[in-house]
């Protein structure tokens, strides 16, 4: 009827996203999630208090805590956080050598977005949403959009 308008057939399959509301989901990227942002919080030199505000707000008691012991069931909101920010690692360091990939973050940046800010102070300062610009600022400079 409308063939002239359908789309062509491809081999590409989409797969469906993740659903973080599922706690299953959940309990199986938690771990793994939260040693990966301890080991991008060592790398990045990041104070802790900054690496708790990264985690949105979490007390230093649990921080400790979570280090310590990273298993445990994590929250959509903090999943996302840490996806982002490991997001952002990755990029960095596709883009840049190790040395400064792991700099970066805490280098003053005349880019617009960051008005001579540090990218950590940005994100600290604009929480979720400014990880989320910082990755599509970096997947657009790394060439993936």
């Amino acid at each position: 009827m409308y063939s002239a308008y359908a789309y062509p057939k491809s081999r590409y399959l989409p797969q469906n996203p993740v659903d973080l509301n599922a706690r299953e989901e959940r309990e199986r990227l938690s771990k793994s999630a939260l040693k990966g942002f301890f080991k991008l919080a060592a790398a990045w030199k990041l104070r802790d208090d900054d690496a708790r505000e990264l985690l949105g707000g979490l007390s230093s008691s649990a921080f400790y805590e979570w280090k310590k012991n990273p298993d445990r069931v994590l929250e959509v909101d903090r999943i996302t956080r840490i996806s982002y920010l490991l997001g952002i690692y990755k990029t960095l360091h596709i883009i840049y050598g190790d040395k400064l990939a792991d700099e970066w973050v805490s280098l003053p940046n005349r880019n617009l977005i960051f008005g001579g800010r540090t990218p950590l102070a940005y994100m600290l300062a604009g929480g979720l949403l400014s990880m989320q610009t910082v990755r599509k600022l970096l997947d657009a400079r790394r060439g993936g959009l």
